[in-house]
C-alpha cells in the first residue's frame, strides 16, 4: 500500500508541479497562462495522460487513508502534518475534478484561467475560493515537506534536513502570494468573460 501511495505520489507531483507554474506565470498576464496551458495540454489532456492521473489520484487517496488509520500516538509535528495536509488533498482533490468534469461536460465550458479565477475574483464567493485555492497550494507543500522531513537523512547545502523541509513550506507560502498575485491580476481583479459569469450566478 505504501508502494502504491508512492508511486501515484510522484505522478501526482509531476503535474501538481507543471499546474503551479502554470499558475505562477499568470504573474505576466491571463494571454501568458492560457498560452502555457496550451501547451501542457497537448500532454496532460491525452486521453491516456488524463486517465493515468485520474487513477493516480484515486489510488493515492485510497492509500492514503489506509495508511492513514495505523499512525500511531505520539506522531511528531511533521506526522501531524502529513495526516493533516493529505486529508485536505484528498477533499480538494475530489472537490476540483468533480467541478472540473462539471464544468466541461455539465455547463460544456472550458475549463481553462478563467473557470478558475471567476469565483476567486468576484465577491463574495471569493471568500471561499481564497482560503479553499491557498490552503491546497500550502498543503501540497506542507505535505511536501513532511515527507522530506522523513526520507532526507544527510545535510544539503549545509542545511539540516528539519530546515530543509522547513524551507519548502516557506516555498510554499511565497508561492501562494506569487499566484494569487497572477490570478488577480495583480490584485486589481480579472475581467470574466461574459460565458464564464454563470460560475458565479449572474
Amino acid at each position: 500500500m505504501k508502494q502504491l501511495h508512492r508511486i501515484s505520489g510522484i505522478v501526482i507531483i509531476i503535474f501538481v508541479g507543471l499546474h503551479l507554474s502554470n499558475h505562477a506565470v499568470s504573474v505576466m498576464g491571463g494571454s501568458a497562462h492560457l498560452a502555457v496551458m496550451n501547451a501542457l495540454r497537448t500532454v496532460y489532456r491525452n486521453p491516456v495522460v488524463e486517465s493515468i492521473l485520474l487513477f493516480a489520484v484515486l489510488v493515492q487517496i485510497i492509500s492514503g487513508l489506509k495508511i492513514l488509520r495505523v499512525k500511531t500516538p505520539g506522531a511528531t509535528w511533521f506526522e501531524k502534518l502529513q495526516s493533516l495536509s493529505g486529508i485536505y488533498l484528498a477533499m480538494f482533490f475530489l472537490f476540483h475534478i468533480g467541478a472540473v468534469f462539471a464544468g466541461r461536460f455539465i455547463l460544456d465550458l472550458d475549463t481553462n484561467f478563467y473557470f478558475g479565477v471567476a469565483g476567486l475574483n468576484t465577491f463574495p464567493f471569493n471568500l471561499f475560493f481564497g482560503p479553499y485555492y491557498g490552503l491546497a497550494i500550502l498543503a501540497f507543500f506542507g505535505h511536501l515537506a513532511s515527507i522530506h522531513n522523513k526520507k532526507m537523512k544527510r545535510n544539503l547545502l549545509g542545511l539540516k534536513p528539519k530546515i530543509q523541509s522547513v524551507a519548502i513550506l516557506v516555498l510554499g507560502f511565497v508561492a501562494i502570494v506569487v499566484i494569487f498575485y497572477g490570478l488577480t491580476n495583480q490584485f486589481q481583479g480579472v475581467i470574466i468573460p461574459r460565458e464564464y459569469e454563470v460560475l458565479i450566478g449572474n
